[in-house]
């Protein structure tokens, strides 16, 4: 379970010692903190990129981690898996690229640097 992982990366980058220090940053409860542990709460968007920043995890493999969690699909599981798998072994500089270059595609050169953050 991929939030596991991030709430423990970031939990080691604070020096943190309990989960309830954790809790007290995302403003959550100790308890919803155990629901996430055990699966049955779900880290939202956000909290993925608060905890992710904190433990210096790059943004877009925190959020592909947390969605894979999301889903009871073991198909669909092993996808967004597969894909965070892909990006991490290529390096996010390969997805930079391709968003710069889809977004030339459909647009102006002008519009293309409006359109991809990366």
């Amino acid at each position: 379970m991929y939030s596991n992982n991030l709430l423990d990366a970031y939990k080691k980058a604070q020096n943190y010692v309990q989960d309830k220090q954790i809790g007290h940053d995302l403003n959550l409860s100790p308890q919803k903190i155990s629901k996430i542990r055990k699966g049955v709460r779900q880290l939202t968007d956000n909290e993925a990129l608060f905890l992710a920043d904190g433990a210096n995890i790059e943004p877009e493999i925190a959020l592909i981690g947390c969605h894979a969690d999301h889903n009871d699909n073991p198909k669909i599981k092993k996808l967004w898996e597969d894909i965070a798998k892909k990006l991490n072994s290529h390096g996010l500089r390969a997805l930079s690229m391709s968003c710069g270059g889809f977004a030339m595609w459909i647009g102006t050169p002008k519009e293309a640097a409006a359109q991809c953050a990366l």
